[in-house]
């Protein structure tokens, strides 16, 4: 068969980087609106609203918090549609490597944990999601960093006209550590891909067990299960470590006070409260949901389908 003469590693490195890629393009204006609420700067976090005053004068008395689709809206009056795409092309050029590395490393990882402890038990599939997550975000941070400043842009401007201006600004403005601005928060963040995994894993096996699953025969209605366990186990997951989302964008701003992890948390706590540690919370999950459920559904997808030929 030809699937035997591809090796594991290559079908785990094919089949992340096409589920992460179909993912970012179809989420990107939602990963804007998040990059922007989450922001110090964003200019989309308030709306004002106004009251008639007696002598019909408008008089502002409140400011609230946009909706998605309000943000949605704002963007695309002020900057124009195309604005909704901004940082997709570092994104894009960076979630295929990024998705196909994390991939590899957690399966390689697990299959190797699988010989040394309790198969397919909790701890190897935290242990597995832990090395996915450090490698991914170990290699992939500049991209990343680039990414977060394109969308925090306003305006198009000379500094971070495109991903190519953007690079030589960063490099010439902070050296090569530049890049690596906010890669702290990365390795936080190790745990909400640890808690997401742990859960979809738990979760896919006991709805094997519960339909008895064929794993050699596959129907559309098996990948619409996945789909419900990777939406449901990261929606738990982002919830609990959303915070270090928050300090993450925070750390890429350019020239901010920002200068660690612990220190941008408490100065966020201090300055805003713990609702400055959810902003942009409801963006992220209305993005990061349908995200991974694609990301996962075309991973398992792939796997199957390289593994038929």
């Amino acid at each position: 068969m030809f699937s035997q003469s591809i090796s594991p590693q290559v079908i785990h490195l094919v089949a992340g980087g096409c589920g992460g890629t179909v993912g970012a393009v179809i989420t990107c204006p939602l990963e804007v609106v998040k990059t922007r609420l989450q922001s110090s700067r964003a200019s989309i976090k308030f709306l004002p609203t106004h009251t008639i005053s007696p002598d019909g004068a408008l008089t502002q008395v409140s400011r609230r918090s946009l909706s998605v689709i309000q943000s949605l809206r704002t963007i695309c009056a002020e900057e124009g549609g195309t604005a909704l795409f901004r940082g997709l092309g570092p994104n894009i050029v960076g979630i295929a490597p990024s998705r196909a590395i994390y991939f590899a490393a957690y399966a390689n990882t697990k299959n190797f944990l699988n010989t040394k402890l309790e198969p397919e038990s909790p701890s190897v599939h935290l242990l597995s999601a832990a090395v996915g997550g450090f490698t991914s975000s170990t290699c992939t941070n500049p991209l990343w960093l680039i990414k977060t400043r394109l969308q925090l842009e306003h305006k198009r401007g000379d500094r971070y006209a495109n991903t190519w201006r953007a690079v030589k600004t960063v490099y010439r403005t902070e050296g090569i550590q530049g890049f690596y601005r906010g890669v702290t928060a990365s390795y936080m963040g190790i745990s909400e891909t640890m808690i997401h995994f742990v859960i979809y894993e738990h979760i896919k096996k006991w709805l094997r067990e519960q339909k008895a699953y064929n794993s050699d025969i596959l129907t559309a209605k098996d990948f619409l299960t996945f789909m419900g366990a990777a939406a449901t186990s990261k929606s738990i997951a982002a919830t609990m470590a959303y915070p270090h989302e928050v300090a993450r964008t925070r750390l890429r701003e350019e020239g901010t006070k920002y200068r660690s992890f612990f220190q941008t948390l408490s100065t966020v706590l201090k300055e805003e409260g713990f609702r400055g540690w959810y902003g942009g919370l409801v963006a992220h999950l209305t993005r990061q949901i349908p995200n991974t459920a694609i990301i996962l559904v075309v991973y398992e997808l792939v796997v199957y389908s390289l593994n038929k030929l």
